[in-house]
């Protein structure tokens, strides 16, 4: 792994909602705006843009948390832009914040964790669960 990032660092990554991230279940159509569970995937994406430049071959990042906190709809058409900040590096777990925007309007609050670790461990952990 290599440490390459230091506390405050930040990556962004924008997307614009589409009919796939909204809020649908079996039930049906829920609202026509960006769902807390498509949120939550893009959050932790965007804290794995860290996690893609650190993991060196034979390695990866498996996520260890994540929590939401949304505070305002984005609706379908909108550019999300998600900020994500290095919270905590502690050996091979990085964990950050990340502000999710519409504009200047904050849309959600994150904190996610990742940890790298050997791939060769990852597949001995997902064999032995089978």
């Amino acid at each position: 792994m290599k440490s390459i990032f230091i506390v405050g660092d930040q990556r962004i990554f924008e997307k614009t909602v589409v009919k796939a991230d909204l809020a649908v279940f079996d039930a049906g159509s829920v609202h026509d705006v960006y769902s807390t569970f498509a949120l939550g995937r893009d959050a932790e994406w965007s804290s794995r843009l860290f996690v893609l430049e650190m993991k060196e071959a034979g390695e990866e990042g498996i996520g260890t948390f994540l929590n939401i906190t949304h505070k305002s709809p984005a609706l379908l058409g909108q550019t999300v832009k998600f900020i994500a900040t290095v919270a905590n590096l502690n050996k091979n777990n990085v964990d950050c914040d990340v502000i999710v925007k519409v504009g200047e309007r904050i849309v959600a609050e994150c904190q996610t964790g990742q940890k790298i670790v050997s791939t060769e461990k990852l597949n001995l952990l997902f064999e032995s669960l089978k």
